[in-house]
């Protein structure tokens, strides 16, 4: 009896000794050996004390209390523990059933172990306490009276001091404890809704009131996984529900299940069920009334508020600037992504917004300033002043208090001729603001199937806005054109994408620029959101003469011989032209090892000439007419 220190220890010995003593009594011709009485009265005692540890600090009390198990079950419980883990309790089941192989409590020897007055067999019932924590598995055999009590094997490693998780319960289940609850009532069924599932995380356990919350995706038999249905057998799922219960049961923990679609029904009878504990849905949008446990549920919203200081600051430590705009559940990600690149902030933050936004749109780092645009002095006014409406927005929206309607985002419109400085300008505007700047691929974006280019700028829009990007939409006419009469359902879904496109437009808190050659095919309900908008034109002669010295002052010599007031005079080309004409140029020189000659930029700009499907004629380009002939091929 030295082994049997602790009452529980103590209560499955005698209950097993007094059953095998009977036994022998009832079956031998020899003395009676102790009396009946005597056997029933240390049961009696044993089953006392007991009853008065369940109230003391014991691995099993404590699981037991968690567990809302009654006395009998607690007894049970105790004498199948017992027998898991003393040998010589087993020994003595099998000299009760007469078999190696049957070395557990059997449903039909409860009766027998603690006699008249206990609730037996019901106690290891498909409803009792024991199965309703899953705490124990009937283990069948044949005969209802052979079937096994089985403790499960984490509740054994847990009642030893072990505090791993079960490793049947679902992936990415994680224990996290309680901030300080505002609230005076906990409550023991609580739905929780909203788009940021740290947030809903965070209110859900709050609104539970435990010291620990098990976080679980929800088991289903049916999932959608990259677009693939998949299908989970029902036994899995059965067992990763009576996993979270165990789990939450041995750990004292509520239970906020994150649902993403329908809720299993084994999940909804699995949380009928297990009334000892708290439960909490969490969810983006609240699931069908129909689909919800019956159990008294209370809803609540989790709004989607930004990070605090504290919270940016216990996440990537008190010096990093908030230069992004995470949600609360970026943030974490965020921060598991830092950990794992070396405490890397910016390549953590790559990581989070890189596979959606690179997917859609090319990565352009600006390198132009100021100095790099040409353009009148009213065109570079309204440039600045769009940089500096984005500095200041802070201070108008903020501390001024001026609304923010319909979203804080700024949108900026460059139309114009082709090559005429947009898609630089937006870069120079990007660079100015201290962003990179992301230019949509329209291929990577719009869709043939319904639904999916809507689908597509959604993660576009939230990836740059996670990132505080600039969103470049370079044609953008062909996103964003007018929309027509319905005449068939091709029309009516490009309608639907464009008014799509508005509607995330104005929720959008970024900065957007929209670049066209057609300003009058885009939709005119997009100009009303338009802050700012500069029409880019064809270069005047002194601009297109400063475009010419500009490109020209890389590191490559120039001739004496070229004329660029004259080249600026005679060809009134856009200045992507002209940068082309002198790259054009520059390898002529290199081919030939010499400087950039006038010959070698008069055959750029007519082979760009050509390209705009314009004509060489003798009297635009005089003297050096036929230079311009041959590089056209002859084409004038």
């Amino acid at each position: 009896m030295s082994l049997f220190t602790t009452p529980a220890d103590l209560l499955a010995s005698v209950v097993i000794e007094r059953a095998v003593a009977m036994r022998a009594q009832s079956t031998s011709t020899t003395a009676p050996g102790i009396s009946i009485a005597t056997l029933d009265s240390g049961l009696a005692a044993a089953r006392a004390d007991f009853a008065e540890s369940l109230s003391e600090a014991f691995p099993l009390s404590a699981v037991a209390a968690r567990a809302a198990l009654t006395v009998e079950e607690a007894e049970v419980f105790a004498v199948a523990v017992g027998v898991e883990l003393h040998e010589t309790l087993r020994q003595l089941i099998v000299s009760l059933t007469g078999d190696r192989e049957r070395h557990r409590v059997e449903v039909g020897m409860l009766d027998e172990l603690f006699g008249d007055g206990h609730a037996g067999a019901f106690v290891a019932g498909p409803h009792s306490g024991l199965q309703r924590a899953a705490l124990v598995r009937l283990q069948p055999a044949g005969a209802f009276g052979r079937a096994g009590l089985c403790v499960e094997e984490r509740v054994m490693w847990a009642l030893v001091g072990d505090r791993q998780m079960d490793p049947a319960l679902p992936i990415e289940t994680e224990i996290v404890g309680a901030t300080t609850s505002d609230h005076e009532v906990a409550f023991g069924a609580v739905l929780v809704s909203g788009t940021d599932r740290i947030r809903r995380r965070q209110l859900a356990a709050d609104l539970l009131g435990m010291p620990c919350s098990l976080i679980v995706p929800a088991p289903t038999t049916s999932a959608v996984l990259n677009g693939v249905s998949v299908a989970a057998h029902p036994t899995s799922v059965e067992a990763a529900w009576a996993a979270i219960v165990r789990e939450a049961t041995l750990t004292d923990a509520a239970v906020v299940v994150e649902v993403s679609g329908s809720l299993d029904p084994i999940g909804r009878r699995w949380i009928e069920r297990a009334t000892h504990l708290r439960w909490a849905l969490s969810a983006t949008a609240p699931p069908d009334l129909r689909e919800l446990p019956r159990l008294d549920w209370r809803e609540f919203e989790a709004p989607a508020t930004e990070p605090t200081d504290a919270e940016w600051a216990a996440a990537f430590g008190a010096g990093t600037p908030r230069l992004h705009h995470l949600s609360a559940d970026q943030l974490e990600q965020t921060r598991v992504a830092m950990a794992a690149h070396g405490g890397d902030f910016a390549a953590a933050f790559k990581r989070l917004v890189s596979p959606k936004l690179e997917a859609l749109a090319s990565h352009i780092r600006p390198r132009h300033g100021w100095d790099d645009l040409i353009l009148s002095p009213s065109h570079e006014a309204q440039l600045r002043d769009l940089v500096s409406r984005y500095h200041l927005a802070h201070r108008v929206y903020d501390d001024w208090g001026f609304p923010a309607v319909p979203s804080r985002g700024l949108v900026a419109l460059f139309s114009g001729p082709s090559g005429t400085g947009k898609t630089l300008a937006a870069e120079v505007v990007a660079g100015q603001l201290g962003l990179d700047l992301y230019k949509l691929n329209l291929s990577s974006v719009v869709s043939k199937y319904i639904g999916e280019t809507e689908k597509n700028l959604d993660g576009l829009f939230d990836a740059a806005g996670t990132g505080n990007f600039v969103l470049f939409f370079d044609e953008a006419d062909s996103l964003f054109g007018k929309r027509g009469e319905v005449s068939d359902a091709t029309d009516r879904y490009a309608n639907i994408e464009t008014s799509y496109l508005l509607q995330r437009l104005e929720r959008y808190d970024g900065v957007v620029v929209m670049a066209t050659n057609f300003e009058k095919n885009i939709d005119p309900a997009f100009m009303r959101r338009i802050h700012v908008r500069v029409d880019f034109a064809s270069p005047t002669e002194p601009e297109r003469l400063l475009i010419w010295q500009r490109h020209s002052s890389a590191g490559a010599q120039v001739a004496d011989d070229v004329d660029f007031a004259w080249l600026a005079k005679r060809f009134d080309i856009p200045g992507a032209a002209i940068r082309n004409a002198i790259v054009d140029a520059a390898f002529l020189a290199a081919a030939d090892d010499t400087p950039i000659e006038m010959s070698s930029l008069v055959r750029g700009v007519a082979r760009e000439l050509r390209k705009l499907g314009r004509l060489v004629t003798r009297e635009t380009f005089g003297t050096w007419f036929e230079t311009a002939a041959r590089a056209t091929g002859g084409f004038v």
